[in-house]
């Protein structure tokens, strides 16, 4: 039966590289730049390869390739998806697409709609549909302080 120390002996390449993506995985989370994280799979990879039983040599060729290629076709395209930063509405546009109900009746010239938990003035979009107390409407835009309104459905 082996001992545990032989088996780390035995093992000694894929801790080291299983020990580097560690370390290399903990950097990443510090920095967020996927810097690291793109060292630390090629780590990984290292260890895969030295668990296959592969030679120092290609363990290292195996690191350096796989890190090499993730962070030249991989990193930018996570950079650009990931980190690229929200549009956030706020204000009267946030208010676009949400729902109302008709509190007075609702024409191309005049109409309240309770929106948001509020009450705003309101005129249908098309400037033909009219729409009465108690009807659902979708905001379709904000113009100042009155909702343009459509049908919902």
């Amino acid at each position: 039966m082996q001992s545990l120390w032989d088996w780390f002996g035995d093992h000694a390449w894929v801790l080291a590289w299983a020990a580097t993506a560690l370390v290399l995985g903990t950097i990443e989370l510090t920095t967020l730049d996927f810097f690291f994280l793109m060292l630390a799979i090629g780590a990984a990879s290292g260890a895969v390869a030295a668990g296959m039983g592969a030679e120092f040599l290609v363990q290292l060729l195996v690191a350096v390739a796989v890190a090499v290629a993730l962070l030249g076709v991989v990193r930018p395209i996570a950079k650009k998806r990931l980190l690229k930063p929200t549009p956030s509405s706020f204000g009267a546009a946030a208010l676009v697409g949400r729902s109302g109900v008709v509190l007075e009746r609702v024409d191309a010239h005049s109409g309240m709609i309770r929106l948001a938990g509020e009450v705003w003035s309101a005129r249908s979009y098309d400037g033909r549909s009219t729409f009465e107390q108690g009807a659902t409407v979708g905001v379709i835009e904000i113009r100042g302080a009155t909702a343009l309104v459509l049908e919902e459905g």
